[in-house]
């Protein structure tokens, strides 16, 4: 909700084009140093905020330093680095060491992505946000209007690169004057709505309704990538701090039947037990868990949760309904639980009631949620340290992580990520169930609409 809207209004240093390669953006050009632990970032000249005011690199120094601080990309991956501006349009990066991760994450443009603002908004926000919302992006924020929608407008100065537009890199033009995000919860009267031309996009459009949309020729749906789907572990208290039971979980489910179940159409999700989702696994792949994925064995599952010593406790599986795949896949995952012995109790609560008690230890044994695209294996808050829900505390997996992190580039990265896998199928600390679709859908008077880690609306028209 968050990037989706606000990718039009704030812009990065660095970003990515159609095939996930680093690009510049506000920045001109980069270079590393040859260690590897200095970037250098010499900065566009001439780039507008949408207050007037010319970008300069006080404002990417005073921006990066408080998404380093507030956001947990920043605060896992860059803790200990610097920012520091040597002249107007240079900002320097260092490193305490090398980091292969740090384009990616630079890079990113979904939730608390890296965005630059002017320094007295980064410097004047609090721990709960900034209090305007300042870029310099080809639409700026205009009007929120709680639980009834936002609007974006065209920034008449805005500086494009010149470069061809490819994915989020390249030149970017505000080709319509308004635009109106309309939170809009309920999917019957979305897909009504866009069938009808009261809106010209739709998001998080029901599988269900796909047949229908399809059949109206003034649609067009997008099947685009969607979230990985976790099944995450108490691991703090409670029977799953036990590696035995956790396995006998891992043994008893069909990923197949789940996804089955949530979808209902194997077109919307791909049965996957790597970390990243499949249009990344050119860059990261490994076969370590492969053969302990989707094993449907609830025989050894129950054999395994005798071994555990259950007697019987009642695991509270946390879920909601605001997403149904979410919901649906807990439904199939209860059964199969209770199939194998587990007297699982069902805790269905809305979203921000499932955000609160996800990171309650007190609270749930196991929770099934989505995850968006990350730019990279290690970003994933289910394997952060601190308090991020299941708690994956481990010394020597996240002397992994940090090994992973060292090495020079993300090519060097292969055999740390093979190790990665393996102590992930070891230990089990969760369970990644499959990769799922979304549908987009647009109206056919959209022209030239494109998806990467989101919907792009720059150099997207609209005929009458």
């Amino acid at each position: 909700a968050t990037s989706d809207i606000m990718r039009n209004v704030y812009e990065t240093l660095i970003t990515i084009d159609e095939d996930h390669q680093f690009q510049p953006m506000l920045a001109e050009s980069y270079n590393i140093s040859e260690d590897g632990t200095e970037i250098t970032f010499h900065l566009r000249q001439g780039v507008l905020f949408h207050n007037g005011k010319e970008m300069a690199s006080e404002d990417v120094v005073a921006s990066m330093k408080r998404w380093q601080e507030l956001s947990s990309m920043g605060r896992a991956q860059f803790a200990d680095a610097t920012f520091e501006a040597t002249d107007d349009y240079t900002v320097v990066l260092t490193l305490p060491q090398p980091l292969s991760t740090a384009l990616s994450v630079l890079s990113a443009n979904m939730g608390a992505f890296p965005a630059i603002m002017p320094k007295e908004v980064a410097e004047a926000a609090t721990e709960t946000g900034v209090e305007e919302y300042i870029g310099t992006g080809p639409f700026e924020f205009t009007e929120w209007k709680q639980d009834v929608h936002i609007l974006l407008t065209k920034f008449a100065d805005y500086q494009s690169r010149d470069e061809e537009p490819s994915g989020l890199a390249g030149s970017k033009e505000a080709l319509v004057d308004k635009i109106y995000f309309k939170f809009v919860t309920d999917s019957s009267t979305r897909v009504a709505g866009l069938l009808s031309g009261e809106y010209d996009m739709a998001h998080a459009v029901p599988w269900d309704n796909l047949e229908q949309l399809e059949a109206s020729s003034d649609v067009v749906n997008h099947i685009v990538p969607g979230s990985t789907q976790v099944l995450t572990f108490n691991k703090k208290k409670g029977i799953f701090t036990d590696l035995k039971a956790r396995e006998a979980v891992l043994a008893a489910l069909s990923m197949e039947d789940i996804m089955q179940g949530a979808f209902g159409n194997a077109a919307f999700y791909t049965l996957n037990h790597n970390l990243v989702m499949p249009h990344l696994e050119g860059l990261f792949y490994s076969d370590y868990g492969k053969d302990k994925y989707n094993q449907d064995q609830p025989e050894k599952g129950a054999q395994l949760l005798e071994e555990a010593g259950y007697v019987g406790e009642e695991i509270v599986l946390l879920s909601t309904r605001d997403y149904e795949e979410v919901y649906n896949a807990s439904v199939i995952v209860q059964q199969r639980l209770e199939e194998i012995g587990l007297k699982v109790k069902l805790d269905v609560v809305d979203w921000a009631t499932f955000l609160e008690k996800k990171e309650d230890e007190n609270a749930f044994d196991i929770n099934i949620v989505g995850f968006g695209p990350q730019p990279e294996p290690t970003s994933y808050l289910f394997l952060m340290k601190g308090p991020h829900s299941g708690w994956t505390d481990d010394d020597e997996f996240h002397d992994l992580v940090a090994e992973f992190r060292s090495q020079p580039t993300l090519e060097d990265t292969k055999e740390v990520y093979d190790e990665i896998m393996k102590w992930v199928a070891d230990h089990v600390p969760f369970i990644k169930i499959a990769d799922y679709n979304r549908i987009f859908s647009t109206r056919d008077s959209v022209q030239n609409f494109r998806f990467v880690d989101g919907p792009i609306l720059w150099n997207v028209s609209k005929t009458e």
